[in-house]
């Protein structure tokens, strides 16, 4: 074999949740590497969603949880070159690449929200994420709605 399996990164626990997929979350919303600055804005927004909440009984970090859930895509369109011409050819996607592609939607589309704080749009986000509304889901259907166009290329898949 000429490829070398990857190794899964190990994420440690994050200090409030104990979770580790929540310090990856973390780690995609960083920048410049102030990770004290990111995790405020998190648990901010955990805040804001135990606020925003009225009857549900789960915790926010639950309602986190589900709405990255809905924004997850099950499948990508890659461009391949064939005969000259670049074909968009739908492919799975493995589980970590998943989770990966979520994470950073819900953050893009939050990013791009009019709320004041990034607690605020990320925590507005993922309420819309949970409730399968919002600019996250849009572009989770999109890319859904991109590969079942191209369904006719699968046979082109690497």
């Amino acid at each position: 074999m000429r490829k070398v399996k990857k190794k899964e990164k190990v994420y440690f626990p994050d200090p409030k949740f104990h979770d580790p997929l929540v310090t990856r979350f973390v780690n995609h919303l960083m920048k410049n590497g102030k990770k004290n600055i990111a995790y405020n804005i998190f648990y901010n927004a955990m805040e804001k969603i135990d606020m925003i909440k009225e009857k549900e009984e789960k915790p926010a970090l639950e309602i986190w949880k589900e709405g990255l859930k809905n924004v997850m895509p099950h499948v990508e369109v890659r461009s391949r070159r064939i005969g000259g011409s670049n074909i968009q050819v739908p492919s799975p996607i493995s589980s970590n690449s998943k989770i990966t592609k979520a994470m950073k939607l819900l953050i893009s589309s939050a990013s791009t929200r009019n709320e004041k704080t990034m607690a605020n749009k990320l925590a507005y986000e993922t309420w819309d994420a949970f409730h399968e509304q919002g600019e996250a889901v849009k572009r989770k259907e999109n890319i859904h709605k991109m590969a079942e166009a191209n369904k006719a290329f699968s046979h082109f898949r690497f």
